[in-house]
């Protein structure tokens, strides 16, 4: 099994309207240097990973400034974690591991010009932080026009924000190279994630107020196929 290693987690915040801290509804230790709560509901904890995010860097080595990676978490509650087994147990898929499941990671990848955001990667993930089974989707899914109440809405609207505000910290951490064109863009503002903010259409409802946490336990509540929920 692979292990989805500990330096991927951490908690903070940037969420909409009145804060929700993070429930409390298993033993799981989320890492507050590493990972950012953005928010939570019944069932699930959503973080991602603010030491890890990067940009894209194509096939000559140059840096993507349309294409932004994240690595992110979801710590589940006893319920979301019994309709994870329940769903693989009518699947016929295997179980094995599944009586330690703690949440998920999921790889997000942003295409900034087509306002897309795709799970590239989703992890299963025990009390280890060790993938019990992985699956691949692929699929694009639009990141503007959806309602200020959509969770998963909320939750790329706060990564995008911290991306644009920590826009330094991301390109110094992402191996390639930066095209002179590129500079210019980032110099006049006009690269794909400050256009894409400008636009308003990623911002509705998304506040920059960081949400203060504690060092206390962590779960985390979801609903979806296989572990992805709402």
């Amino acid at each position: 099994m692979k292990k989805w290693g500990v330096g991927l987690l951490a908690a903070a915040v940037l969420f909409a309207a009145a804060p929700q801290y993070p429930v409390q509804a298993a033993s799981v230790q989320v890492p507050e240097s590493v990972f950012y709560w953005v928010q939570s509901t019944s069932r699930q904890n959503y973080y991602f990973n603010k030491e890890q995010m990067c940009y894209g860097v194509d096939s000559n080595g140059n840096i993507d400034l349309n294409t932004l990676i994240v690595p992110t978490l979801h710590t589940y509650d006893d319920v979301q974690k019994q309709d994870v087994v329940d769903k693989r147990r009518w699947k016929t898929m295997s179980l094995d591991g599944y009586d330690k499941l703690v949440g998920c990671a999921e790889y997000l990848s942003f295409n900034l010009t087509d306002k897309t955001v795709t799970v590239t990667q989703h992890d299963d993930l025990d009390d280890t932080w060790t993938a019990l089974s992985s699956t691949h989707d692929g699929t694009p899914m639009k990141i503007c026009g959806r309602s200020d109440k959509d969770v998963d809405a909320k939750f790329y609207r706060a990564i995008l924000l911290y991306a644009q505000e920590h826009q330094d910290e991301l390109l110094a951490r992402t191996k390639g190279n930066l095209s002179k064109a590129d500079q210019k863009q980032l110099k006049n503002g006009t690269d794909p994630l400050h256009l894409l903010l400008k636009q308003g259409a990623a911002v509705s409802s998304v506040t920059k107020d960081a949400g203060k946490t504690t060092g206390r336990t962590r779960a985390v509540r979801t609903g979806a196929e296989d572990g992805r929920a709402k």
